[in-house]
């Protein structure tokens, strides 16, 4: 075996140190080229900031123009624009530009007094909403809301169609599973609200808990169900119990499961769906499947098949609003909505003179979740009562 002898280790110690200083040398120039270009980036960026800035002062200025020239009508003979309409809101892009407010414009302007109208959709759903072929949808809150509510302003209409299918359920229908100190669990009813909504009188779970546990102090509701939704949910009596069921909630380390009988027969036995859900905000309180929702993902597994209708359990790892409902109806999902939908299902069944579904058939069945106080793993479970 050679040996290293010291005129070798002393010519690689030479040649190591030629090197890391030619690197160095290196660095330094690729460094003095890099910072002009460097000075040209920042500049392009700058430029390029101003030229997005200005792309959008002139895109909602030549939508404010379009606004101002768009004269709508009523049955009262009155007329206004888009823009004043909805001063001091800046309209929605594409208001004005659906069927509805289009064909009642050409109505009024040929003197004619427009009867009736329906919209139904025809053809595959889209990527992002969830439409059934043959369904009846009214117009969208956003856009054609409040030029409708304007324009059929002398005209004689029916109410706008509810988007639930039940009356609001009486507060003592609200069943109490378990309590103690410390929390509550019951059985919610559907055509109950968690919480109230636009009107505060309306009766709700949190009205309910407040009347029953007066001693109670903290948010009380620390989840939600759908109004047209029935099942198990937890009431927390003091805020150290919300805040810890919260974070429970939070962390997914609670597990519910849902009972759902659902429109046709599913053809897989189980599998997991994922979609990201994000609030429709011209048609609220749909939501919509989008790229840049909050991920939400579901399981399920079918329990039977009869008729034309198949029950499946879903256990959602996420909690996001309307998420079974959606990932139930959506064509990249279960692709079958839940029975008595009325924002993700179909009307068809009406059509054909059957009777339709009395609420929707969505139930939170079980819930488990650690007591905040005692650490116990508890369970609670109510039967589909469909």
């Amino acid at each position: 075996q050679d040996t290293l002898t010291a005129a070798d280790e002393a010519r690689l110690i030479r040649e190591s140190q030629h090197q890391k200083a030619e690197f160095r040398r290196k660095e330094r120039e690729l460094q003095r080229l890099l910072v002009p270009l460097q000075e040209q980036v920042v500049l392009q960026g700058q430029r390029l900031q101003q030229l997005k800035q200005e792309r959008k002062s002139r895109s909602a200025a030549l939508q404010q123009w379009l606004f101002e020239q768009y004269v709508v009508h009523n049955g009262r003979g009155q007329q206004t624009t888009i823009w004043q309409l909805f001063a001091p809101m800046v309209p929605p892009a594409g208001t004005g530009d659906c069927a509805a407010p289009k064909l009642i414009h050409y109505a009024y302007q040929h003197g004619w007094r427009p009867l009736a109208m329906a919209e139904w959709w025809w053809g595959p759903s889209p990527q992002t909403e969830v439409r059934q072929a043959g369904t009846f949808y009214p117009s969208c809150r956003g856009k054609c809301g409040p030029l409708l509510t304007y324009m059929l302003q002398g005209l004689t209409v029916e109410p706008p169609l509810q988007v639930s299918l039940r009356r609001v359920t009486p507060l003592q229908e609200v069943e109490v599973l378990y309590e103690d100190p410390w929390l509550a669990v019951v059985n919610k009813p559907a055509g109950l609200c968690s919480v109230p909504g636009i009107d505060p009188m309306q009766p709700s779970l949190l009205t309910w808990a407040k009347a029953r546990y007066p001693q109670a102090q903290g948010p009380l509701i620390v989840h939600r169900l759908d109004m047209d939704t029935s099942g198990v949910m937890v009431i927390a009596l003091t805020p150290e119990v919300a805040l810890q069921l919260q974070r429970q909630f939070l962390e997914q380390r609670v597990e519910k499961h849902y009972i759902a009988d659902v429109e046709g027969l599913v053809e897989t036995e189980s599998g997991l769906i994922t979609l990201p859900l994000a609030p429709d905000l011209h048609d609220r309180p749909r939501q919509m499947v989008h790229p840049d929702g909050k991920p939400a993902e579901t399981r399920y597994q079918v329990i039977k098949r009869w008729g034309t209708h198949t029950r499946v359990r879903f256990t959602p790892l996420s909690g996001r609003t309307h998420q079974i409902r959606v990932h139930a109806a959506h064509p990249q999902g279960l692709n079958h909505p839940i029975v008595g939908d009325p924002l993700y299902g179909s009307s068809k069944r009406e059509g054909e003179g059957q009777i339709p579904a009395e609420r929707l058939h969505l139930h939170a069945e079980q819930i488990t979740f650690t007591h905040p106080i005692h650490g116990q793993s508890l369970t609670f479970k109510s039967e589909a009562p469909f």
